[in-house]
């Protein structure tokens, strides 16, 4: 009988069995391996195919809400000659039709005109004293914004009012 710790004999039938048991071992060890890598490639795959099937479903979800609006000036070109009032009347209703689509998707319109400036909410494009207006309140909305906070599509490009 060996000692604990020592294996067997050298040159013996277990010795040879021992190895053999530990290759085959090592060989399904490698086998689950390769099967596991084989296994997360397919996930990442069908991930980033579900993913571009989202954003495809989800540009086409936007686009069509915007057919509409595009339906809706083709039909104001069409009456290009018409009287000039019901012409800005449809584009009007038109415009108003663009904004509630925006508003649908989380983008509603800001009205910054008399806010306090903001950087992460306006861009300022210029400055000017204005006699009426605290320092740094927004006196003039040359493109408004869209959204707000961590939603927001664009800020405001503002003129702010300075000291005179």
């Amino acid at each position: 009988m060996s000692e604990p710790g020592e294996g067997p004999a050298p040159g013996g039938d277990g010795a040879e069995a021992a190895v053999a048991d530990l290759e085959a071992r090592l060989a399904e060890a490698r086998d689950l391996r390769l099967r596991a890598l084989a296994d997360a490639d397919n996930a990442r795959k069908r991930c980033a195919d579900q993913v571009r099937r989202a954003a495809a479903d989800a540009r086409a979800q936007v686009a069509s809400q915007w057919l509409p609006v595009l339906d809706n000036f083709e039909r104001a070109l069409a009456h290009a000659q018409a009287d000039p009032g019901s012409i800005i009347e449809g584009i009007e209703h038109v415009r108003q039709q663009a904004l509630d689509v925006l508003a649908r998707l989380g983008f509603s319109r800001r009205d910054d005109m008399g806010a306090l400036f903001d950087p992460a909410r306006h861009d300022a494009v210029a400055s000017r004293p204005v006699a009426d207006a605290a320092p740094g309140t927004v006196v003039e909305v040359l493109q408004p914004a869209y959204g707000d906070g961590d939603h927001q599509l664009r800020p405001a490009l503002v003129v702010v009012a300075v000291a005179g």
